[in-house]
Order: structure tokens, then C-alpha cells, then sequence
């Protein structure tokens, strides 16, 4: 899921002392593996995350480890590990999150099948570097969202950023994640811009798997950026870890005339963002989920309503197997050229 494969693998290649395999980029072939043995009307990030975890069953994986969701995703890993099974692999499989809800007592025992030498105060030590590494990260991606379409010389934050990750790989402290972060921070700071004083500013909110893998959703981002957008994401790693169960009740008060109970998964927090972004003055909106995701279906007449009560433009995109990249880009231009003459208008 985007870049998160790299504190994923940091955390778990420091408290346990079993070999972690890294996953695969997500490519074609993945999307093809998983789309042959899924469901047809399936969520399509069922079909990502079971061809993800089939290659990683090719490469040389005994466990497998599934995080579920607060969706239909927290019922993926008894069917994923189902259809793995009667494929004829041989392998363990741990569901650390089963229906939303989290046991840590559970997890415990987990990792103790898993390795006998567990530890409680690794996991904290690590864990908390690791949490730290999510922020960094997560806040590097919103300054560079901001500023990307308007480099200078193309590809220059995605190569620091690289760097960036490489380097986060191989810290042992807290001292040395601080120093590398501020270290890059700076130099993508540094990095030069060529920004107009009232560039077309899009928001882009929706199902969050969807957004937060690029390849989910064809590139929307670089895509946007090539179109000179300042683009505002809100759903990330550190918000559903950390700050999602803080802001339910805020939400609810703040979308009180839509909206009056949890739609489930991140719907009402869509619903949020979307009169924030109105509110903030932001050109258009984008709205994006995997096809068949219910929670965003259910948001998305509600979502009409409030860029209709704010006048601000609203797109929505689907993705799945089948989806047409030319579609989405002859979509995206003709959204383009509607926000600029609206904006000189």
C-alpha cells in the first residue's frame, strides 16, 4: 500500500527473527493472479492484497500476516486464506484485526507462534520509532503534494523521497530517524518551484485503500501534479492509526444536516473533508473507491449534495480490473479545463 511497505518491514524485520520477504510492487501480473481466484463482484482490494499475498507465497513465504479493516475488508482473511488453501499452498495464516476490532492478547500469542523469542519491550521500542516514521513520512507526502506540479525539474521530490526511505530503512534510534528526517526535509524543501500565486487547488478524498495505492487508482496523483494542481489528500497511515476514532464524534457535529449516524469504513469522514475542502475554497473535489465499496456508494449522492449547496465542481472515479487509463485521463482533462474556466471566469 504505497510506501508503507517500508515501516511495515522496518518494524517487523526488529521484533521478530523470522526472514520478512518484501512484498512486490503491484503490477498487472498481481492484479491478474488476483482477479482469476477472486470472487467477480468482490471489493477490488480483495483482489490486490490476495494476488499481493499469492506472490508472496511464489517468492518463499511459510506466514502470512493480514491487518483487516473497519469494512468488508475486516472479512477478507478467512476467505483469502480459504481460496490460498484450496490453491495448495502450504502456509500459516494470522489475521491480526478480525471484524474492526483488535485483541492485543491475541496478537501476543500470535507472535509468539510465530517466534518463540517475542518481545513486548522490542515491540514498544520499535514500535514507537516506527510510529514516528509514519508522521515523517506522512507529512513529507502532504508538503510534496502541495508543491509537486510545480517543480522545477521533474522527478526532483520523488528521487529525494526515494533517498529519503532508503536511508529511514537503516536507523536503529529515535536520534538517527529525527536526523535523517530533517536532513531531507530540508532538501525537499530546498527543492526549486515555480508556483503561481492562486494555482487550481483539488482535493482528493474516497475509499482509502483506493487512495493511498497508486496503482489502484492508475497514477491519479502524478497525474494531477503533471497538470500543475495543488492537491490536498487527507487519508493516510497515521490518520487511521492514530487520529480516525478521535475525530467520529466531531465529524458527526460538524455534518450533522447530511449526515446523522457512522455510514462505516471512512463514508462520514468523506462527507467531512468534502465541506471542508468547500469551505476552504479548494476548485473541484475528486471522489475515488474500488467498485462495489458500499460505504462509498451510500456517500456519494450525499457528497453531490454538499458540492452542490457550495458550488464546488465534484468527480467521481471507480476503479477496478477493467477500468480504461485513457478514460480517466480524457475525464481528468475535461475536469481540468472546466476548473480553469471557471477559475478565470
Amino acid at each position: 500500500m504505497g510506501d508503507y511497505a517500508v515501516p511495515a518491514h522496518f518494524l517487523l524485520s526488529h521484533i521478530i527473527h523470522n526472514k520478512i520477504i518484501k512484498p512486490k510492487p503491484i503490477t498487472s501480473k498481481t492484479i491478474e493472479i488476483g482477479s482469476k481466484y477472486s470472487p467477480e463482484f468482490v471489493c477490488t482490494p480483495f483482489k490486490y492484497t490476495l494476488g499481493t499475498l499469492i506472490e508472496g507465497l511464489d517468492s518463499g513465504a511459510k506466514i502470512l500476516i493480514q491487518a483487516g479493516g473497519g469494512c468488508r475488508y475486516g472479512y477478507y482473511a478467512e476467505l483469502q486464506e480459504q481460496i490460498i488453501k484450496d490453491l495448495g499452498y502450504e502456509c500459516r495464516f494470522y489475521n491480526l484485526v478480525t471484524a474492526g476490532k483488535t485483541d492485543f492478547k491475541r496478537i501476543y500469542r500470535m507472535m509468539k507462534e510465530i517466534d518463540p523469542k517475542f518481545s513486548i519491550l522490542k515491540v514498544l521500542y520499535y514500535g514507537s520509532i516506527t510510529k514516528r516514521m509514519l508522521k515523517y513520512m506522512d507529512s513529507i507526502d502532504h508538503y510534496i503534494r502541495e508543491h509537486i506540479g510545480f517543480e522545477i525539474k521533474k522527478g526532483s521530490f520523488e528521487k529525494v523521497k526515494a533517498e529519503m526511505l532508503h536511508k529511514f530503512k537503516m536507523v536503529k534510534t529515535h536520534h538517527e530517524l529525527k536526523k535523517v528526517y530533517q536532513k531531507y526535509k530540508q532538501e525537499i524543501e530546498n527543492i526549486p518551484i515555480q508556483k503561481p500565486e492562486n494555482p487550481l487547488k483539488i482535493g482528493i478524498i474516497g475509499e482509502l485503500y483506493t487512495v493511498m495505492e497508486p496503482y489502484s487508482n492508475y497514477e491519479l496523483e502524478r497525474t494531477l501534479a503533471s497538470m500543475n494542481f495543488e492537491i490536498k489528500r487527507f487519508t493516510n497511515v497515521t490518520y487511521l492509526l492514530f487520529q480516525k476514532h478521535k475525530k467520529v464524534k466531531q465529524y458527526l457535529k460538524e455534518i450533522s444536516e447530511y449526515v446523522t449516524y457512522q455510514m462505516g469504513a471512512d463514508a462520514m469522514d468523506n462527507i467531512a473533508r468534502a465541506k471542508e475542502l468547500c469551505e476552504q475554497g479548494y476548485d473541484g473535489i475528486i471522489h475515488i473507491k474500488s467498485s462495489f465499496c458500499t460505504p462509498e456508494i451510500g456517500a456519494m449522492p450525499i457528497l453531490t449534495k454538499v458540492c452542490n449547496d457550495y458550488n464546488v465542481p465534484i468527480l467521481f472515479f471507480s476503479f477496478d480490473t477493467n477500468t480504461s487509463e485513457v478514460g480517466i485521463k480524457t475525464r481528468l482533462e475535461a475536469f481540468y479545463d472546466m476548473l480553469e474556466m471557471r477559475k478565470k471566469r
